[in-house]
């Protein structure tokens, strides 16, 4: 059993920056990475930022690269994402996910319950 919370969501002005946190709790043990998504209103779901679980290997999309920035901290239980020159049209609805393997080595993930980042102009 894997539970994510989300925290760090609210209000920031174009152009500036807020950090999202998201701490995973109970059975990580075959967690194989974890990252972030982002959604609109009307829209798909779309990838953010992704980190492995050691933290060696990220990966962003094109939209946010150089502006956000996915960490970890020492005991690889929170992810967090970094994000600077935020704007009016970024999706405002983020989801922290984490990627595990079972023991039968089937892929499965995990959903924090999302939190909003609101941009004014």
């Amino acid at each position: 059993q894997v539970q994510l919370v989300e925290s760090g969501g609210g209000l920031v002005q174009a152009g500036g920056s807020l950090r999202l946190s998201c701490l995973a709790s109970g059975r990580t043990v075959n967690t194989t990475s974890m990252g972030w998504f982002r959604q609109a209103a009307g829209k798909e779901r779309e990838f953010v930022a992704g980190i492995s679980w050691d933290g060696r290997q990220t990966d962003y999309a094109a939209s946010v690269r150089g502006r956000f920035t996915i960490s970890r901290d020492n005991a690889k239980n929170i992810i967090y994402l970094q994000m600077k020159n935020q704007k009016p049209e970024d999706p405002d609805l983020y989801y922290c996910i984490l990627y595990y393997t079972s023991y039968t080595f089937h892929q499965y993930e995990h959903w924090a319950q999302g939190t909003q980042v609101t941009v004014s102009s």
